[in-house]
């Protein structure tokens, strides 16, 4: 029987750093591992850090789970059919929710012969949740996006705060109620995913039976228009130092994260994330950065100066398409500037919206109970 987990949270939650520290976990106890990651797009650097990191990889591209359950399923049985595992983790979308009914109960109702799914576990970043949970305390108005948010958690039979050196105990309580969460309902598990302090309560949290508890109250029409509030971009630039040996692709990525940062902070438009990875002969880093004039972080640094390389931008942002398309052409400019490069493009579709959800599956807590 293979253990079947997935992984939900909104964007820039840290789902991909998590999914990289349980499964070296699990493989450090024994276990065969394998990972899903997706996107609404494709080229993601998600996919490529995680290859970096980890041997059995896949990736569903053009939608979420929900909607490409099929592709979900074909890409899971390939990877288990050409690497051998005991235990997949597949990583949602950072838009995505109602798993429950769409992804976790179809996979148990029609393939439990084959998997075991795990209960559903949504990652929470800490600066998040204050952010969307102060704004509900303040009595403004619930966006969309706070909307899909307290959906996100409301689903979750285990809610996973990572970074939890940054929120504690009764704080975490509060931070839930003021979203209208019931922490009584969920199991809360900190950890950090960084430092692996509390992985382990982590991994043993989905040893736990799923309940397949109520259905998820949801407008789906808020759902839609919460990820079309988004612009979404990924793109692939080609990229060579400019009169000189070498450059930084460290310096080059966070300068232009910080760029588009300070871009999205003029406009007021919400940053879901923007992520940069710049691969090179010698190692690959990324940065990544989840908030408007924030600061972007150095997530991983293997090389130090390079010739050449090739850069994968996603960037997230409430914002129209075309203007996205502007921000990170400015952004790219600037970079190339701070860091001495010339840039070319490799693969630039245009940015876009995603389109309205539409589950190729939908089972009740009902249905589930008859099966």
């Amino acid at each position: 029987m293979i253990k079947f987990v997935a992984l939900s949270g909104f964007l820039g939650a840290g789902k991909t750093t998590t999914l990289i520290a349980a499964a070296r976990e699990l493989e450090r106890q024994g276990h065969r591992v394998a990972v899903v990651t997706n996107d609404q797009g494709v080229d993601l650097v998600d996919t490529q850090l995680v290859r970096s990191s980890l041997d059995r990889v896949a990736q569903v591209t053009g939608g979420c789970f929900c909607c490409r359950f099929e592709d979900l399923l074909s890409v899971v049985e390939a990877v288990l059919e050409r690497e051998g595992a005991d235990t997949v983790i597949a990583e949602a979308v950072g838009s995505c929710t109602d798993l429950q009914a769409t992804v976790a109960r179809p996979l148990a109702k029609f393939y439990g012969a084959q998997f075991s799914v795990a209960p559903l576990t949504t990652v929470v970043d800490p600066g998040r949740l204050r952010a969307f949970a102060h704004a509900a305390r303040r009595g403004e108005p619930e966006s969309d996006l706070s909307y899909l948010f307290g959906r996100q958690l409301a689903e979750a039979e285990i809610i996973a705060l990572n970074k939890a050196d940054l929120l504690q105990g009764q704080q975490l309580e509060d931070l839930l109620a003021d979203l209208g969460v019931n922490p009584a309902n969920h199991r809360l598990v900190h950890y950090s995913a960084k430092t692996g302090a509390g992985l382990t309560d982590l991994i043993q949290a989905w040893e736990s039976t799923t309940s397949w508890r109520g259905d998820l109250d949801i407008d789906y029409d808020r759902y839609a228009a919460a990820e079309a509030q988004l612009a979404w971009l990924n793109l692939r630039l080609e990229l060579r130092a400019d009169g000189t040996p070498d450059f930084r692709p460290a310096n080059w990525a966070v300068a232009a994260l910080n760029h588009l940062a300070q871009i999205a902070q003029q406009e007021s438009a919400e940053i879901g994330h923007a992520k940069i990875s710049i691969s090179t002969d010698a190692g690959m880093v990324k940065s990544s950065v989840t908030e408007r004039g924030g600061q972007p972080s150095l997530d991983l640094l293997e090389v130090d100066r390079a010739p050449s390389g090739q850069a994968n931008v996603n960037a997230r942002i409430a914002c129209e398409p075309a203007a996205l398309d502007e921000w990170i052409a400015a952004a790219i400019r600037h970079a190339d500037a701070a860091a001495g490069t010339t840039s070319s493009v490799a693969d630039q579709p245009p940015a876009f919206k995603p389109g309205y959800p539409q589950p190729q599956h939908h089972l009740s807590a009902a249905e589930m109970a008859s099966a």
